[in-house]
C-alpha cells in the first residue's frame, strides 16, 4: 500500500475526524503521506517538537514514558484505527511521551502546518476536535481511576472490557471473542503490575468463567467480566 485512500468512511472511522464533513475529509486525504516503520523504530521522543500527527492503518505503536533510571511505563498500545501525536500539534507543546513501533507498522503522516491550515479553512471542524479531546480526557480519568481504586483482578477485567469496547463500542455483546497481540508483560505495564501477577489474575478470570483462552483467542463473557470489574465491595 503506497497511495492514500480517499474513502470518506475510512477517514471518518478515526475519532478525531468523525465530525468532519465530506469536503474537509477530502482535504485531509490530500495532505496525508503514506509511511511504514520497522519494529523498534522510534517515531518520536518526549520533549521533541510536535510537527506531525500519525494515523495507524496496520501494526502497533507503543506510547510510553522512560524514567531517568531507565524504567519504562507503558501508557497505551495503539493499533489500526488509532491516531496519535495530535496533542502537541493542537497545543503547541513538546511531545509528552515516546512513540515506538512495537511491530512493523504502516500509517499516514499529516504535518502540523498542513493540518492547521485545513482547520483554518473549515472552522466548523473545531467542534469535532473539542468533542474528541473531551472523550480522551474522560478515558484518561478512567484509566487513572482503574489503577488507583481497583484491585488487580478488577483492573485486568476492565482492561479486557476496554479492548472489547474498542471493537464493539459501548453496547457490548453478551459474549465476544478477542484476539490480543499484547504479551502479558505488555498488559502488566498498562495496568501497573508485574507479569507474574497478571498471569495469576488471568487464571482467576478463567476460574470465574469470565474468559477462556483457546488457540490465541480469548472468549469473553461480558457479564462476568463486568461483575469482576465492578465488585460491589470495591
Amino acid at each position: 500500500m503506497t497511495e492514500v485512500t480517499r474513502s470518506v468512511a475510512f477517514w471518518r472511522s478515526f475519532p478525531i475526524f468523525e465530525g468532519f464533513n465530506k469536503d474537509t475529509l477530502a482535504e485531509i486525504a490530500d495532505i496525508a503521506t503514506y509511511r511504514k516503520w520497522n519494529a523498534g523504530t522510534v517515531l518520536f521522543q518526549r520533549g521533541d517538537d510536535g510537527t506531525y500527527l500519525i494515523v495507524v492503518i496496520s501494526g502497533r505503536i507503543k506510547i510510553s514514558l522512560i524514567t531517568p533510571q531507565g524504567r519504562e511505563l507503558s501508557l497505551r498500545h495503539l493499533e489500526a484505527g488509532s491516531i496519535f501525536g495530535e496533542m502537541a500539534i493542537l497545543d503547541g507543546q513538546p511531545r509528552s511521551a515516546d512513540a515506538t513501533a512495537a511491530v512493523a507498522t504502516e500509517g499516514y503522516v499529516i504535518s502540523k502546518r498542513d493540518f492547521l491550515e485545513v482547520l483554518s479553512r473549515n472552522p466548523q471542524s473545531y467542534q469535532a476536535i473539542i468533542h474528541y479531546l473531551c472523550t480522551k480526557l474522560r478515558e484518561t480519568t478512567e484509566q487513572l481511576e482503574t489503577i488507583a481504586l481497583y484491585d488487580l483482578d478488577s483492573r485486568v477485567a476492565r482492561f479486557f472490557l476496554a479492548m472489547l469496547r474498542n471493537i464493539h463500542g459501548s453496547d457490548l455483546p453478551e459474549c465476544a471473542n478477542l484476539q490480543l497481540s499484547l504479551s502479558q508483560t505488555e498488559i502488566a505495564s498498562i495496568v501497573g503490575a508485574s507479569r507474574p501477577k497478571i498471569n495469576r489474575s488471568i487464571l482467576a478470570l478463567e476460574e470465574a468463567g469470565a474468559i477462556r483462552r483457546t488457540d490465541g483467542i480469548i472468549f469473553c463473557h461480558t457479564g462476568r467480566l463486568l461483575a469482576v470489574a465492578e465488585p460491589e465491595d470495591k
